[in-house]
């Protein structure tokens, strides 16, 4: 079993998903917001999906923290890596949940998982897969220093745009994180 480690920001806890996760997820994929990452979805479908969370940890030995935010304890959404079949190659992915946007979380959560990606398994290149019009994840991946490289046509989500993220040599990286298992 692959032991999914912690990993600590100035501000958050990224975690492994756990089915303590279910209200605020369900809530999120009951909303319109979620249609972006595959949503909406039925309080048991996003079960289903915190089991695929956890199964691509032990297939991948990497994927999805959830994010909790140290002072209060808040379940802010998830950020990791992801690269399940039928992936066009290995992403940086992140979706937070009503109230976390718009303060840095998703910055600071999602460059943890990239440079877990790049310093710990030793990636030297990662997307974001985004779809059309999901402007604020656009901007993220921007702010990242990913850039638009091309569209792609994924056989279940239709039209996305990849967004590559800069190698490990050219990131200029401010996640000030440390891990630990």
């Amino acid at each position: 079993m692959t032991l999914i480690p912690t990993l600590e920001t100035t501000r958050l806890t990224l975690r492994a998903p756990a089915e303590s996760d279910l209200d605020a997820e369900s809530a999120f994929f009951a909303s319109a917001r979620s249609v972006h990452v595959g949503g909406p979805k039925t309080r048991e479908e996003v079960w289903r999906m915190i089991a695929t969370f956890l199964g691509h940890w032990q297939i991948r030995g990497y994927g999805f923290w959830a994010i909790d935010e140290k002072d209060s304890g808040r379940y802010c959404g998830r950020a990791g890596l992801w690269f399940p079949e039928g992936w066009p190659e290995p992403e940086i992915g992140w979706a937070l949940m009503e109230g976390a946007e718009g303060c840095g979380i998703a910055f600071e959560a999602a460059n943890a998982a990239r440079d877990y990606a790049y310093d710990i398994l030793g990636w030297d290149t990662a997307i974001s897969l985004i779809a059309p019009g999901n402007d604020r994840s656009i901007r993220l991946a921007e702010r990242l220093g990913a850039r638009f490289e091309r569209e792609y046509e994924h056989p279940r989500f239709g039209r996305m745009r990849i967004y590559r993220h800069p190698a490990p040599d050219a990131q200029d990286n401010d996640g000030n994180v440390e891990a630990y298992a």
